[in-house]
């Protein structure tokens, strides 16, 4: 079971923002703080979650650093 910053349960399918401003790893870019992501994936690993951000691409974020909308 995975959780968000808040302690909200989070499935497959579900929206998601940004708590923190993130810098993208092997780039120069960082997704700001309130970015949304929808349709997240959860899968299991270092990273808890699979999305795909807009003006960025596929992604791996941690549930730590996301709230549930």
């Amino acid at each position: 079971m995975w959780k968000d910053a808040h302690g909200n349960v989070l499935q497959d399918g579900d929206t998601v923002t940004l708590i923190k401003d993130l810098k993208v790893k092997g780039s120069s870019s960082v997704l700001k703080v309130g970015t949304k992501v929808k349709n997240i994936r959860l899968v299991e690993g270092d990273h808890d979650i699979d999305c795909r951000i807009d003006g960025f691409g596929s992604m791996q974020l941690k549930s730590e650093f996301v709230k549930k909308v």
